[in-house]
C-alpha cells in the first residue's frame, strides 16, 4: 500500500496548486493523509479525487473544513494503525509533543502531524513520527516537502521528499 502524506498547504492563500511531482504522486497513492490547515474544502475535494482521504482540520481551517473533518483521528490502513492529528492543540510545548500526547496511552504504528510546517521522520520506541511540513508553505524551511508510507505484510517504510522552488525533487530521506 502507497500512502501519500501532507499537511499545511493554506490553499489559495500560499499557491494555488500543487507542485507537480506531488501530482504523480497522488495519482499513483492508494490513500492520502493529510494533516490539516487546508484552509478551503476545494483541495479536500481535489485530494479525493486521487485516492481515498483520511484528514484533520487544522488551526487555520474555515468552517467547511471544520464541519466535514475532526480534530484527531486513528485509521487502519495497509496493516498498519495510523493516528492523524493537526499538532495544534492539547498539552506539550512542541508540536511534536502535543502530537504524542492526544494519543497516549495507546500509540498508533504511526503518527502523522503538522502545524509546523518543519519535516520530521522520527522513531520513538514502536511509533514513527511523521510530519510531511508543507509542500506549499515551507515558511523558514529550505524545501517544500510531503512524506511517502509504504506497507506490506512484513514491514512499513516511511520518505519524506523534498522539493525545491519548482516543485522538483530534491532528495528523499528514508526511514
Amino acid at each position: 500500500m502507497k500512502i501519500v502524506a501532507l499537511s499545511d498547504t493554506h490553499f489559495p492563500k500560499k499557491k494555488n496548486g500543487l507542485p507537480q511531482h506531488l501530482t504523480e504522486e497522488l495519482k499513483k497513492a492508494d490513500h492520502i493523509i493529510h494533516a490539516g490547515d487546508f484552509t478551503k474544502a476545494e483541495l479536500l475535494d481535489e485530494l479525493m479525487s486521487y485516492a481515498p482521504v483520511s484528514a484533520v482540520y487544522g488551526n487555520v481551517d474555515e468552517e467547511d473544513v471544520k464541519k466535514r473533518l475532526d480534530a484527531r483521528i486513528c485509521v487502519h490502513l495497509g496493516g498498519m494503525t495510523v493516528g492523524i492529528v493537526h499538532g495544534h492543540e492539547g498539552h506539550g510545548r512542541t508540536t511534536k509533543e502535543r502530537a504524542i500526547h492526544t494519543f497516549l496511552p495507546n500509540l498508533p504504528q504511526i503518527i502523522v502531524f503538522g502545524h509546523s510546517h518543519i519535516p520530521l521522520m522520527e522513531r520513538m520506541s514502536e511509533t514513527v513520527l511523521i510530519n510531511p511540513g508543507s509542500p506549499t508553505d515551507k515558511r523558514r524551511e529550505k524545501y517544500f516537502s510531503y512524506a511517502i508510507i509504504r506497507s506490506n505484510d512484513r514491514s512499513i517504510k516511511c520518505e519524506l521528499v523534498l522539493l525545491d522552488e519548482y516543485g522538483k525533487k530534491v532528495k528523499s530521506i528514508y526511514s
